[in-house]
């Protein structure tokens, strides 16, 4: 089969040639429908301490994507050939605390595929059963594609309450935007929208209409949040994006007792004024990575059956597998959505 290989430990990859893989007793095979490019793929093609320190070439990267299984396991009970499935990406073991208690995505022991394991840049890639969440077969493959990250969003999001609150949202790729649109649906107040590419601030209105939009290369984000509140802050602050100043003006605006929720992977470490912005206010912060495993799931499922939001939009772009290195320069230019690869 055709697969995006991390061939050796420095930048790029390459289309390679390579057998199609076997799944174990606990796995299925699945042909890939489509598979979406994510940052941490960003991260692997340049090669940055990132990625040095959780891959081992040579292995197939990707991560986001739906398929249809074309073969099981002999232990898997829940899938069949034929199915039409979505990957969450977090490998759990089962066995540790965490996965014993109902945090399955945050694993003592936890594999990534794509990352730890070979990935779904592919025609065909091997997945835990246990990492299926499955489809109606009428699903469009593109929808599943984008779900492990809309879900990135959503479990950040649902940290706490968004219905009738302020929030302000710092960071509008593709996880931001899908994750304005979530808050659109579940009835937020007032919404703030924060993003330097006029691009991506441009596609802010698909997903959120009424968004006030904030571009921190042109404005001082945290004074027209703080001005368009009296003074007070928001309600919720979410940042997306792992930008050092927009994870401090996150803080910044939220208002005494709010919610600072964050989502986005700094790349280096962030000075935060905590007497003022933490302390004082009593802000209750929360980390957020991953989806639950699977609450997270049932709950962008509930919001697509009512039909209040379409995640869709999002994708802008869509290529072969082969044009995987024009796709990640695109992704990395900031001037997309989500661009889907199909091999």
């Amino acid at each position: 089969m055709k697969a995006v290989v991390k061939e050796k430990a420095a930048p790029g990859a390459r289309l390679m040639d390579v057998d199609v893989p076997a799944p174990g007793p606990r796995d299925v095979l699945i042909k890939v429908k489509a598979a979406a490019i994510c940052g941490t793929d960003i991260h692997i093609m340049e090669w940055p301490p990132f990625a040095q320190a959780r891959i081992k070439p040579p292995m197939i990267f990707g991560h986001e994507c739906s398929g249809e299984v074309v073969k099981v396991g002999d232990q898997v009970k829940n899938i069949a050939v034929g199915d039409l499935v979505a990957v969450e990406t977090h490998i759990p073991d089962e066995t540790c605390f965490m996965c014993q208690t109902g945090l399955q995505h945050i694993c003592e022991k936890m594999a990534i595929i794509g990352v730890h394991v070979d990935g779904v840049f592919a025609e065909y890639a091997k997945i835990p059963a246990v990492c299926c969440w499955k489809l109606a077969r009428d699903t469009n493959p593109d929808l599943g594609a984008i779900l492990e990250p809309w879900g990135v969003a959503v479990n950040g999001i649902l940290k706490g309450e968004v219905n009738n609150r302020t929030v302000a949202v710092f960071g509008c790729g593709p996880i931001g935007l899908m994750g304005l649109g979530s808050i659109h649906a579940w009835g937020a107040s007032k919404i703030f929208a924060v993003e330097p590419s006029e691009m991506r601030l441009s596609m802010v209105p698909q997903f959120a209409p009424d968004a006030v939009l904030i571009n921190p290369a042109k404005d001082n984000a945290a004074k027209v949040i703080l001005d368009a509140t009296g003074g007070r802050g928001v309600d919720v602050s979410i940042d997306i994006s792992g930008n050092p100043r927009a994870i401090q003006a996150a803080f910044e605006v939220v208002r005494r007792a709010g919610r600072v929720t964050l989502v986005g992977l700094p790349s280096e470490p962030v000075t935060l004024e905590l007497t003022a912005n933490v302390i004082y206010k009593e802000a209750r912060v929360f980390g957020s990575t991953g989806r639950m495993m699977w609450q997270t799931w049932y709950e962008m499922q509930n919001l697509m059956d009512s039909g209040k939001f379409d995640p869709m939009p999002v994708i802008t772009h869509r290529m072969p597998l082969a044009d995987f290195a024009k796709g990640i320069e695109l992704a990395q230019s900031g001037k997309a959505g989500k661009i889907l690869l199909y091999p």
